[in-house]
């Protein structure tokens, strides 16, 4: 439920999360960061006419929609959060997603988080109350954002949290990628 404060939802942007979400949510947990670029359906079938025809995508499928389009795997490397700071998307990608699972922690334990990076992540493992969610977050060149987060406690289609503005961080770094 979106409360007044919230910023309206794209439903072309919408659509392509939930699709992007429930790929993932197929692949299982426990699956490295994916990043999509999302071209319009109508360019992809312009462009791409035997791909197109072989996701079996025609001219009325094409009006109005997003093709997510799964990018190389990311760097082991790196962490999405830096993969992303250096990503700039050319003009033909419409807009780009994440996936990413991450672990979170009740309010409170922000203060005894370490300093350390490395130290962090070894406490967040090991913290008893931690949560593992899976995000899907995506953003367009007109400025629109849209999220879906699950957790895998309760790992089923009905309890995936949906906003356009649920985790700004990440939608910030998506957004800074399609700037000109």
């Amino acid at each position: 439920m979106l409360s007044e404060d919230s910023p309206e939802v794209d439903p072309v942007l919408q659509t392509a999360v939930r699709e992007i979400e429930a790929h993932a949510a197929e692949a299982g947990w426990d699956q490295p960061s994916r990043l999509y670029a999302l071209v319009p359906t109508a360019d992809l079938l312009a462009r791409e006419p035997v791909l197109a025809a072989a996701m079996g995508l025609d001219e009325s499928s094409a009006a109005g929609s997003l093709t997510p389009v799964e990018q190389d795997q990311m760097p082991a490397e790196q962490t999405l959060e830096q993969t992303l700071g250096q990503i700039m998307w050319p003009a033909e990608v419409f807009g780009c997603a994440a996936v990413v699972e991450r672990f979170v922690l009740p309010p409170g334990a922000d203060e005894q988080i370490p300093q350390d990076p490395a130290a962090a992540e070894q406490f967040a493992v090991a913290h008893p109350e931690r949560q593992e969610v899976r995000i899907v977050a995506g953003a367009t060149r007109d400025g629109s954002t849209y999220c879906a987060l699950r957790l895998k406690s309760h790992d089923d289609d009905l309890s995936v949290v949906e906003s356009p503005d649920l985790v700004p961080a990440l939608l910030e770094l998506l957004l800074g990628t399609l700037e000109q």
